[in-house]
């Protein structure tokens, strides 16, 4: 097989949709294929997604990537995917319901209630997660709470990769990072965690059995290979939850390297031995794709998103000239941010337009420009919210320096291609700043490295360098930080002086 087989099929199953990309075990990006699926949004914060379009989408993109091509050099499929999700299958595998996905918040009363048998310290210091709605132990208890005929037909709890897996091969499975976010593993031991399922009252043959993200788990079945156009027989890679994916894909494979993604969400997250147990709980753990090593983890909210905010309300005139120019608006907005100095002249913004998960875990934060002033000028404003962003995140890096020297941070996504913003968290950080030369293809790498290093293809994650390659490199001003150093602490004391506010006009 090893001489034949030349290409690895990763599938990156999102929320807006599947990408199927086929890389070549030399490490080159040949194909790339999206398949869109809807996510159900109702009540407010309930969401749902219905686990058959993600096949669809799975068996659609495959036979688009495979076409023209022989199949037998396949050598493996693996798989990045959301996580946190929950869903219940029957014994013949059948969904009993839609799928509830990550962006999900229902099961309030089920978090509340594990707070106050078990509480957030000790629940974090066995999975490396806070109590939240947000996780699939959460949503578990709320389907026996208010679907009871459901939870008692559920034969196994999957993820959405997981889903697929069982569709290809038969098997009931999910690996260790999917696992973290179930938030039933216990981190210390890499086991169901006996207590846990105990503690909220759930049957724990309803879940599936763990392996590791390199484990082959099974091949392709016949019928699989009729619906998706997969040689039957090639090799099946469990893969791992997407966040963690993109730590492999970012060429975050060894203890102490750290990485940045700048999506519409961020997150700043590192390769540790140990779990980071942070005192204020302002991070979290993941298990590592790669096996042995655990992803300490920080995930703010509104990122991208307060720069797409600050693009569509406020820089109405760069967009405008952006199109008779035929240029990007981001391009001139950075041109404008450039005429404005380190600190924005001591003009601050509170990037909580979505309130905030990690570090501050306040659903009811608010934005805010603080220390507006009449001399301020336009550039000052576009400036303050990158440095914003920049500072918020700043928080979570500062944990993690705690334990390791992170003297430089591998940055991807969209918000990775402006020199303007690498330059800034360049300062902010006071560390060098890599980009690679892929930016957006991060978590599809991941799942196909991983899948070539479970299929003995290659030898270690090591490999991921022959993939990625750094492009640029922005070095820290110690001017820049110096004047940063000063503004951090201002805006850490700005975002607790209007707590009670936040709180306020939540009521309202």
């Amino acid at each position: 097989m090893g001489g034949l087989s030349q290409y690895l099929l990763a599938h990156d199953l999102g929320t807006s949709g599947n990408k199927a990309t086929l890389f070549s075990t030399e490490g080159k990006l040949i194909r790339s294929v999206i398949r869109s699926y809807n996510v159900s949004y109702f009540n407010n914060n309930w969401a749902e997604q219905d686990p058959d379009d993600w096949w669809k989408a799975v068996c659609e993109t495959t036979k688009e990537i495979l076409s023209g091509m022989d199949k037998s050099k396949i050598a493996a499929v693996s798989f990045s995917g959301q996580m946190m999700g929950c869903l219940c299958v029957d014994k013949s595998g059948k969904p009993l319901r839609k799928a509830i996905i990550w962006a999900d918040q229902r099961a309030v009363k089920e978090a509340a209630f594990l707070e106050e048998k078990i509480g957030q310290k000790k629940y974090y210091t066995i999975t490396g997660h806070r109590i939240s709605a947000s996780y699939g132990l959460q949503k578990l208890m709320w389907i026996k709470n208010n679907e009871p005929e459901v939870y008692k037909n559920t034969y196994k709890v999957l993820n959405s990769k997981d889903y697929i897996i069982l569709k290809l091969t038969g098997e009931y499975v999910t690996d260790y990072s999917d696992a973290t976010g179930t938030c039933l593993l216990d981190l210390k031991h890499y086991t169901w965690s006996e207590e846990l399922i105990r503690t909220a009252g759930i049957d724990g043959s309803k879940l599936p059995d763990l392996h590791r993200s390199t484990d082959i788990i099974g091949s392709v079945s016949r019928e699989a290979a009729k619906e998706t156009g997969l040689a039957a027989g090639t090799a099946v890679v469990c893969g791992g939850g997407d966040g963690v994916c993109a730590t492999v894909g970012a060429g975050c494979i060894e203890e102490g390297a750290a990485y940045s993604i700048v999506g519409s969400s961020a997150w700043i997250s590192m390769t540790s031995k140990e779990p980071i147990f942070d005192e204020k709980m302002r991070t979290f753990n993941w298990a590592h794709i790669i096996p042995g090593y655990v992803a300490p983890c920080g995930t703010m909210q509104a990122a991208g998103v307060s720069y797409n905010w600050l693009k569509n309300e406020i820089c109405t005139e760069e967009t405008e000239e952006a199109e008779k120019q035929g240029t990007n608006p981001y391009e001139i907005i950075n041109e404008r941010i450039k005429k404005s100095p380190a600190g924005a002249n001591g003009l601050l913004f509170l990037p909580y337009l979505l309130g905030e998960r990690s570090p501050r875990w306040n659903p009811n934060a608010r934005a805010a420009f603080i220390g507006l002033l009449a001399q301020h000028r336009r550039e000052d404003m576009l400036r303050a919210v990158l440095e914003g962003v920049t500072m918020n995140l700043n928080i979570i890096l500062d944990v993690f320096k705690e334990y390791y020297d992170v003297s430089e941070l591998i940055v991807i996504g969209g918000g990775a291609k402006g020199d303007v913003w690498r330059q800034i968290m360049a300062d902010v950080y006071n560390t060098r700043i890599l980009t690679p030369n892929y930016l957006e293809e991060a978590t599809s790498m991941g799942a196909a490295v991983t899948g070539g290093v479970g299929t003995g293809i290659f030898k270690d994650f090591t490999v991921i360098k022959k993939f990625i390659q750094i492009k640029d490199i922005n070095e820290p001003s110690k001017e820049n930080h110096l004047r940063y150093k000063k503004l951090i602490p201002v805006f850490d004391e700005s975002y607790y002086a209007l707590t009670s506010i936040y709180e306020k006009l939540a009521e309202l």
